[in-house]
């Protein structure tokens, strides 16, 4: 099971809204050789860590594809740059951000990269809610964990809601 992460928080002149970013993106995984075959409602996030950053449009989707982790991570790059990404800053504003947050059960060895699963994806109620909806049997490769006992182990405080209408931002 391959899954990806899907955010932004800055429009573009392309895209318009960071939902429509969002949106705009997952014909754009089929592109690169990563058809999506489930994809979760829409979140509106909180900034982590709290900021006065515009909030977040986020999701997560199960792709199919024979890319090496290497490869699918390369091609995710390309599509933000597409979308207008600028990388600077660690959690700086974007316009597309796409994270490979696991490739199977595969677990990366020390320095290797990508680092798999993602290493701050059980930290996230943006990350888990929307998981919990493409894979809710999902379990964490190293602790074992399923997605509700992560999600119920999450920090308080985090705000992630799913959008109630398909327009609303």
């Amino acid at each position: 099971m391959i899954l990806i992460a899907i955010g932004a928080n800055l429009s573009s002149p392309r895209w318009g809204s960071p939902l429509g970013a969002c949106r705009a993106a997952l014909p754009a995984l089929g592109a690169a050789g990563a058809p999506v075959v489930r994809a979760s409602r829409w979140y509106r996030s909180a900034p982590i860590p709290a900021s006065g950053e515009p909030w977040y449009i986020n999701g997560v989707v199960r792709v199919e594809t024979d890319l090496a982790p290497q490869a699918l991570l390369s091609g995710l790059h390309r599509i933000e740059d597409d979308f207008g990404r600028r990388r600077g800053a660690l959690n700086a504003p974007r316009t597309l951000d796409l994270d490979l947050l696991a490739h199977g059960d595969r677990v990366s060895a020390s320095g290797e990269w990508p680092t798999l699963p993602h290493p701050r994806l059980c930290e996230r109620a943006f990350v888990l809610l929307p998981l919990g909806e493409v894979a809710p049997g999902w379990r964490h490769p190293v602790s074992g964990l399923g997605v509700d006992a992560l999600i119920a182990a999450l920090a308080p405080g985090q705000i992630s809601e799913p959008l109630q209408e398909a327009g609303d931002e």
